[in-house]
């Protein structure tokens, strides 16, 4: 019986003992939650050309015209960059009319309206490093980088000064580097040095190159320099200038994309330069991290709208 008793005991004093721990108070420790990593996206378009029958058609149904059928993709990145095929300035045109094959067919200058049009629609920067952008001389880049700064809108590849436009966006430090073939006075070992210099100041190197042979797949020369241009640190390679959608490729896990054809343009005559590549890219700051692609249509009412495959 005194076994019993002491057995009772000690299942009392052991549950006491538990309920004694219970109640004493409970310290809760909040684990900190990860920092999110900065995130930004880019839209990476083709070659704008706002003269000849483009510039009729902005002046006849207004600027935004020509933007009214894709306006809702440029909205949905970060920003946008492209290429301005020539000049902003206040001359008139000299390929409004012209002969189609004529001198002045090929000789472009962009209505003023044209900056503001751009920052309407969330294109934040553009290359000036193509074969159109001297057709009205020295003047005209130094008009076309006026009316650019006043509406905030970086640029790069400007000739003579070869300029590189370095953006923040939501964290990520990107610096945009042109390469023009068509521009005797730069090298690629000038946009090397810019890459490797970006890559120094720990930013992430982009490259707008204007290359390459019209209406042809890409070349051994542009595969070439693309290449070189990764060893040195280049993020990704984008390419325009032939007026169609040229290969595109991985090398040593980078993107290159040789040409992204047309964007806005008044070229019809085959479904090739009807058609152009908008590629939306990613990155963070240790890089690209996302790519998608999708396809533009020109139509011949001077819109550029989604392709619908």
């Amino acid at each position: 019986m005194e076994s019993v008793r002491e057995l009772a005991i000690a299942i009392a004093t052991a549950l006491a003992g538990m309920f004694g721990l219970l109640m004493q108070e409970i310290t809760y420790f909040a684990v900190p939650l990860p920092e999110p990593v900065p995130q930004t996206s880019v839209l990476f378009i083709g070659d704008m050309m706002f003269d000849r029958s483009v510039r009729q058609a902005m002046d006849n149904k207004g600027p935004d015209h020509v933007f009214s059928c894709i306006q809702t993709v440029l909205a949905e990145p970060d920003f946008v960059v492209g290429n301005l095929e020539g000049p902003i300035t206040p001359n008139p045109s000299k390929s409004v009319g012209s002969a189609v094959g004529s001198h002045n067919n090929f000789v472009f200058t962009f209505p003023e309206y044209v900056a503001p049009l751009m920052k309407r629609h969330n294109i934040r920067a553009v290359s000036l490093g193509n074969n159109h952008i001297y057709n009205f001389g020295s003047e005209g880049v130094r008009d076309t980088v006026q009316s650019l700064k006043e509406q905030g809108i970086g640029y790069f590849g400007e000739p003579g000064e070869q300029s590189v436009s370095e953006i923040e966006s939501e964290g990520v430090p990107l610096t945009f580097i042109g390469y023009n073939e068509f521009d005797g006075g730069w090298s690629a070992e000038t946009t090397i040095s810019q890459i490797e210099a970006a890559r120094t100041k720990g930013r992430l190197p982009i490259v707008f190159s204007h290359w390459g042979d019209e209406y042809k797949p890409a070349s051994k020369r542009q595969k070439d320099l693309a290449h070189r241009f990764i060893d040195a640190g280049a993020e990704i390679v984008i390419g325009a200038h032939p007026h169609v959608i040229q290969e595109s490729e991985k090398y040593k896990e980078k993107y290159i994309y040789y040409s992204l054809g047309n964007f806005i343009f008044d070229q019809y005559w085959n479904e090739a330069v009807r058609t152009g590549l908008m590629v939306t890219v990613s990155f963070e700051p240790s890089g690209v991290v996302a790519v998608k692609e999708a396809k533009v249509e020109l139509g011949r009412d001077r819109r550029t709208c989604l392709k619908t495959e």
